[in-house]
């Protein structure tokens, strides 16, 4: 691929386009796991610079090499799929396997993204107790206990990567836990839904992903300029409701420290400490 193709591709494109080169250049059938697998199954994961995954069945560990990183499996636990001509673990495993090897807060975005239909991909979705079930004798029992604390936070509300990735870092912030979608209303009827809702700080969230400003299902026939223009007066009712709103982009998710000290900053108010996960 030429420089130029290749660099007007998104960074998640790319990643799956390494993958799929991996699988080209690989003289034996592969199967792919952790982050690969996910890109081959469109479940979305945060970070744009890792490496190729597959596994390998032999008890050596099988060889890693420049940008590819081998991971044993025993054979008896894994399901292989073939999905988009590439064989990957299943869903719930690559999941699962994310949970155990993954930062909390990296693990929820996979998880709360398959607990919610694929459309476009017509994917259904998995729920919590088959995820929960196929722990059993694939994992130590320090990566259950990850594995079980991440689920059990998962949730389908949750409507993109980084409205799933800012719940998991005010979690591990300490921040109480907000309400997801909520309804706000004022005189003229109803305002819309704000991400996050605090209700006895009367605070309001929202994450502004490029999504709202550039695919059709969020532009609904508008320009993206209108779009923030509705933003703006939508957001300038919710402040006549009484309420505060916090807004952040997901250049603050990734900059360590820069969301907790916003919603420090608007009011939120804590559970407890930070946590250390």
């Amino acid at each position: 691929m030429d420089g130029e193709t290749w660099g007007s591709l998104q960074p998640w494109d790319q990643y799956r386009l390494k993958v799929q080169a991996a699988a080209e250049t690989f003289t034996s059938p592969t199967v792919f796991t952790w982050h690969s697998a996910a890109s081959v199954w469109g479940v979305p994961t945060v970070g744009h610079q890792h490496p190729v995954h597959a596994l390998t069945f032999q008890n050596g560990g099988g060889r890693s090499r420049a940008g590819v990183r081998r991971h044993y499996a025993d054979p008896a636990g894994v399901k292989v799929f073939r999905h988009d001509d590439l064989l990957v673990t299943g869903r719930v495993r690559t999941v699962l396997d994310l949970a155990a090897f993954t930062s909390f807060a990296e693990a929820i975005v996979p998880l709360d993204h398959v607990l919610r239909s694929d459309r476009a991909r017509k994917l259904p979705a998995l729920w919590k107790e088959q995820l929960l079930a196929e722990i059993e004798g694939n994992y130590t029992t320090a990566a259950v206990r990850r594995i079980t604390l991440a689920v059990e936070f998962a949730d389908a509300r949750s409507a993109s990567p980084g409205e799933s990735y800012s719940r998991a870092l005010m979690h591990v912030a300490g921040f109480e836990a907000p309400d997801l979608q909520h309804e706000i209303r004022d005189g003229a009827g109803l305002v819309g839904y704000s991400d996050y809702y605090w209700d006895g700080a009367r605070i309001a969230g929202e994450f502004d992903g490029v999504e709202k400003y550039m695919k059709p299902e969020y532009l609904k026939g508008r320009t993206p300029s209108q779009v923030v223009v509705d933003e703006k007066c939508r957001e300038d009712r919710i402040r006549a409701t009484g309420c505060t709103v916090v807004r952040w982009v997901w250049a603050d998710l990734m900059t360590p420290g820069r969301l907790e000290r916003k919603l420090a900053a608007a009011g939120v108010p804590r559970r407890r400490a930070r946590s250390a996960q």
